[in-house]
């Protein structure tokens, strides 16, 4: 390793669904030069058979090994028990992938790792495969002991999630005093430290129509957000809100604002994705580690035809890049 190199960030990058899209993604990546030092941690099998697919060269080194040809990547070879074909996943490799997952994650918490890259994965395929399984986000917050964010964002926006992955039903009764105050310090700290903004702020949505009405529309923004936004003002938050959702997207109103936090999953992400779905990334905040991942999925449809779009993939590697170096300055 050279002493550039050395002094560049080092990411570990999970390719994800072996079936699906990331590991051809993972060797285009391949062919690029990076600002970082990636690790790949994942079954080096997969990622040959999709460079053949492909055509195009990849070349493997271990982990902790000098690489001894240009654009090699690192890898901790993870291998899965069963070689699957393009679209087609087995619940066999369960284990094997979730194994990648947590051993990444375990070099970032440990300090070896710099941050963390993920790739897409099938829920139903993990379960299927006997580990119950709600999203990468959530077992990176188990298995680091702490409240995380979801934030989705491109070169044009940021948009943070109150709620996640709910039924509609279930939103509202998610919507807490106690969770908004969690959600907003997490997304606040998170702009001034991952971001560099010292002084951030942030758009906060309602939840019903014309961010209730005063009352007319539903109490939420009465009982719950008013009285939250305004005790994290006092302690000298930056905060707007609660805005009508369906203005608060205007350029306009966006200017000036450096996130919006949303109340539900469809009221922000839609808006993010029509503006620039190919650069979107999601964004993990409230780890001790950056952990940025591909805003799409496994894609099985694609896998192995060499078609997939890699841009989410490079906007993941370079925001990671940049939350890592702005670690490395504090």
């Amino acid at each position: 390793m050279s002493v550039v190199a050395s002094l560049l960030p080092r990411l570990a990058h999970v390719p994800g669904e072996p079936a699906g899209i990331g590991p051809e993604l993972v060797v285009r990546a391949a062919q690029q030069d990076w600002d970082a030092e990636l690790v790949v941690f994942g079954d080096a099998a997969s990622l040959q058979r999709a460079a053949d697919a492909l055509g195009l060269p990849l070349h493997l080194h271990r982990h902790g090994e000098v690489a001894t040809q240009p654009r090699s990547l690192a890898i901790v070879d993870i291998p899965h028990p069963v070689a699957t074909r393009f679209g087609h996943p087995d619940p066999a490799n369960t284990a094997s992938l979730i194994a990648a997952i947590s051993r990444a994650a375990r070099a970032c918490i440990d300090g070896e790792l710099d941050g963390l890259v993920t790739g897409p994965v099938h829920k139903a395929v993990i379960n299927e495969g006997g580990i119950t399984f709600t999203g990468t986000t959530g077992l990176l917050a188990e298995q680091a002991g702490c409240e995380v964010v979801m934030m989705l964002a491109n070169p044009q926006l940021r948009v943070a999630l109150q709620t996640v992955h709910l039924p509609l039903r279930e939103v509202a009764d998610a919507i807490t005093p106690d969770a908004v105050l969690r959600t907003l310090r997490i997304v606040e700290n998170a702009l001034r430290t991952q971001f560099g903004i010292a002084s951030p702020s942030i758009a906060v949505l309602g939840l019903n129509p014309h961010a209730g009405e005063d009352g007319h529309l539903g109490r939420e923004e009465l009982d719950i957000l008013i009285p939250a936004l305004a005790q994290l003002r006092s302690e000298g938050m930056q905060l707007v809100g609660p805005l009508p959702a369906d203005t608060a997207f205007l350029p306009d109103k966006l200017r000036g604002f450096d996130a919006v936090l949303a109340m539900y999953h469809d009221q922000g992400l839609p808006v993010l994705k029509h503006v620039d779905f190919a650069h979107a990334v999601n964004i993990t905040l409230g780890l001790p580690y950056p952990r940025v991942a591909v805003d799409h999925g496994t894609a099985l449809e694609l896998a192995g035809q060499g078609v997939a779009d890699p841009s989410s993939l490079y906007a993941a590697i370079r925001t990671c890049t940049q939350f890592a170096q702005h670690r490395r300055q504090q």
